[in-house]
């Protein structure tokens, strides 16, 4: 004989014993693991635009501190540059500077040396005292008739020296361009005086006490001067030509 099963309660029929509720709790799980991947994705993202700004601020970061080493480095060597130009310039500033301090010297001298001269002609000029005697004229000889003047002088007093009366050719010119002949010229810029323009003038005294105004010890001194450095007036003026001094 069969023993009849009971009947299952409606509700341990199944997991879902209705549909309608089945289908909603369906929905739920399924909304949630979107919603839940979607947070995930959310997160990801998130958290990867994150790890990219900062890696981009890393490196903005790394730039700007490798610029300013750069920076820094070539302070330091333009720095080092400086230095050692200066260094290497240094004798060289040196020089310049001994250069230009004996250049002012030599101005600050000549400036005095031409108010002495300046002053000096003055006196002589008003007929002041002499150190010396007045220097005797110079004969001038027949063979010099062509001449006049200081050019004259010089002339007769070529001989002295050695020079033959040719050398007027030569003397003439150079003369010319240095004073015009006239014994009381003075370059304003150097201080030298006279007709062979002698630096300072005091250097003519040996042939004169009156060497400020008289044309004879100029002349004297100048034609030694040529001797002793030239040899000739004509090999002076060969040389004044080159150098517009001698």
């Amino acid at each position: 004989m069969h023993q009849s099963v009971p009947a299952l309660p409606a509700h341990a029929a199944g997991p879902c014993p209705r549909r309608r509720d089945c289908f909603v709790s369906r929905l739920w799980s399924r909304f949630g693991a979107r919603s839940l991947a979607i947070g995930l994705l959310v997160l990801s993202l998130v958290g990867g635009y994150c790890l990219c700004t900062n890696r981009e601020t890393q490196r903005h970061d790394a730039a700007v501190t490798a610029a300013r080493q750069t920076e820094l480095n070539d302070l330091r060597q333009f720095k080092v540059d400086v230095g050692m130009q200066q260094w290497a310039d240094a004798p060289q500033r040196a020089a310049q500077a001994d250069a230009q301090a004996k250049a002012g010297s030599a101005a600050q001298a000549a400036a005095d040396q031409a108010r002495a001269v300046d002053e000096a002609a003055k006196r002589a000029s008003r007929g002041g005292a002499r150190t010396g005697p007045t220097t005797p004229p110079v004969p001038i000889p027949t063979s010099c008739a062509a001449y006049s003047g200081n050019k004259a002088i010089a002339c007769a007093l070529l001989p002295e020296w050695g020079f033959g009366i040719d050398q007027m050719a030569c003397l003439i010119p150079m003369w010319t361009k240095e004073s015009g002949w006239n014994e009381r010229s003075r370059n304003p810029s150097s201080g030298s005086y006279g007709i062979p323009q002698a630096l300072p003038a005091t250097k003519m005294a040996a042939y004169g006490a009156d060497y400020l105004t008289n044309p004879t010890p100029q002349i004297k001194w100048g034609l030694a001067y040529i001797k002793g450095r030239y040899e000739t007036p004509c090999k002076a003026w060969t040389f004044w030509q080159a150098h517009n001094w001698y």
